[in-house]
Order: C-alpha cells, then structure tokens, then sequence
C-alpha cells in the first residue's frame, strides 16, 4: 500500500510499529550505548508509547532518538505522510501545497521539507560516480526568473547548478559560485572517477579538466550539434534531468531561494537516482537516512560541502 491511506499516515502507533521494524531490523539498538537487541519495552500507565530502556546502559530511548525526528512536536504519522508525498510526485510538490493536505501549518511544513532534504544526504557518502568504460556527463544550469518578468528588465539574478550524471546511473548535483575551471574542477575530481569518459558542452571550462579523465567528448550546441560518433558523445542524459528540475521547480515551487538550493537538488537528485524504485520502495529507501540528521532552525541558512 503505496496510497495515503496507509494506516502509518493516520495512526500514531502504527507509524511507530513501521519505523522501529526498519530503523531497527534486528530489535531496538540503544542510542546511548549501541547495544542491539537488549532492551525492555516500558509499560507503565504514565509511560509514553514507545519508551525503551536499556538493559546494558539503563538509559532510556525511543525509535525517534538520534533521527530527524527527535524532540519534534509535530506527530510521526504526519512526518511520514510528508516524505511520502515528497518521495512520491516526480517533479515535487510545495510546502504549501502539502500543508494544505496534511492539515499543518505553512511554516511547520516547510520546516520538515527541508529537514527531510537534508536526510537525502546519504548518496553524497558513496564512492565517486563512473568507472572503467563508464560515461559520466557534465553540464551546468542556471535557476532564477526571467528578466522579461521582471518590474524594469533587468538582468535577472540566477543561480548555477553544476550535475554530474553516469548514464544509465546516479546524478549528483551542486550549487556552484560561478561556472570557472577554478570552481568545477574539485567538485568534478572528488565525484567522478578518473578512469571515466567525460562528456560535456563545448564550454572552455572544460577541455582542461577532461584531460584527467580516460577520455573526454564534447558536443558544439552554438553550432546546433548535440550528439555525434552515432550518438555516443552528447549530454542528452543531463539535458533531461534538468528539463524535471525546471519543470519542478517552475511547475512546483515557483520560486527557489540561494540559501537552499542545494537541498531542493538533493531532492531531485534522490528522486531521479530512485526512478527505478516505485512509490513505496522509494519513500521506505528515504526513511533511512534520517539517523543521525538533525537540521535546527538555526542551521538551515547552512551550505553543503561538496
């Protein structure tokens, strides 16, 4: 069951049941001490739902201790029904929007929007992307309104967004300063193994750094060219997965901030590196990021190294 019908979208300690069985697969494991399994469910008439203490420290927990959901006062139905949501619309879906539906408020919503972001981190841990006879695409974007729209016309203030995507594999995604050989070259190096085929545009950022990898394609766009060799050297794949970020972010959010860019492509990027999955796999495959992710109020303004 994939729906919001879902009883762990409505029912407190159903939701509860369904995040202990799969942040905790072999039984309660102690935040404070690490110990698995060795743990006694408090049953007291005070006792609230859930509470655990550990036979080896003493000390107590709960499924939500150590996670994104610690200390929160907004229920774990209603934290679940929001990733699922988010988890769910390919191109997204406003904080608005959800509270609407969930029946929190706007700030309250788009407060754990971003929380829930934040948890996406966990693909930006793996190894680089590519490989031996692999091919990694490079290109970069810019995200910001139109100067046609604008009150006098002036130049419109846009913010770029480099994506490094393995064919018929992950993309990763990064809020770059400017677009300089300077600035893309650590992002690159550190994300991309050196054994791949690199492909970008015809931008003079990159002939540079293409000299470090197995090979490098570049296709001339100014010239209308967009693929070659029988259609092996393009950037096609990029393309697409940015035609869904504008579409979303124009269709969706409407508007992005500079301050968190950066999270909204991390839920791009985690919704396009979960394609595969459907709805439910993918919102199941979320939830275990939220251990160890606890995003303050104070800490949202916050940038994500590369």
């Amino acid at each position: 069951m994939s729906n919001l019908s879902n009883p762990i979208f409505h029912d407190e300690a159903k939701a509860r049941e369904w995040l202990e069985a799969r942040v905790w697969p072999n039984g309660p494991v102690c935040p404070h001490c690490g110990t698995v399994d060795q743990a006694t469910l408090m049953k007291g008439k005070t006792t609230r739902a859930g509470l655990y203490q550990c036979n080896s420290c003493r000390e107590p927990f709960t499924v939500t201790v150590g996670t994104l959901y610690e200390r929160s006062k907004v229920p774990l139905h209603k934290w679940l029904a929001v990733t699922h949501l988010m988890m769910a619309l390919k191109k997204g879906m406003s904080a608005l929007q959800i509270s609407r539906m969930i029946g929190l408020s706007y700030k309250t919503t788009w407060f754990l929007c971003h929380r829930i972001r934040e948890s996406l981190r966990a693909d930006y841990m793996l190894p680089p992307i590519g490989g031996s006879n692999k091919v990694v695409e490079a290109d970069e974007t810019y995200i910001g309104g139109k100067a046609k729209n604008r009150a006098h016309r002036e130049p419109a203030h846009k913010q770029a967004v480099l994506s490094l995507v393995e064919r018929e594999g992950h993309v990763r995604s990064f809020h770059i300063a400017n677009v300089t050989a300077t600035t893309l070259r650590p992002i690159i190096a550190k994300n991309v193994q050196m054994a791949s085929m690199l492909m970008t545009d015809e931008s003079t950022v990159y002939p540079s750094i293409g000299k470090d990898f197995a090979n490098h394609g570049a296709v001339n766009h100014s010239a209308n060219e967009y693929a070659r060799l029988g259609g092996f050297i393009h950037i096609n794949t990029a393309e697409n997965f940015f035609s869904i970020v504008k579409r979303g972010i124009v269709g969706s959010f409407h508007h992005v901030s500079e301050a968190h860019l950066h999270r909204y492509m991390l839920e791009f990027d985690y919704r396009y590196n979960t394609r595969d999955m459907t709805d439910a796999e993918r919102f199941t495959a979320s939830v275990s990021g939220i251990v160890g992710k606890r995003l303050t109020y104070r800490r949202t303004g916050e940038a994500r190294e590369f």
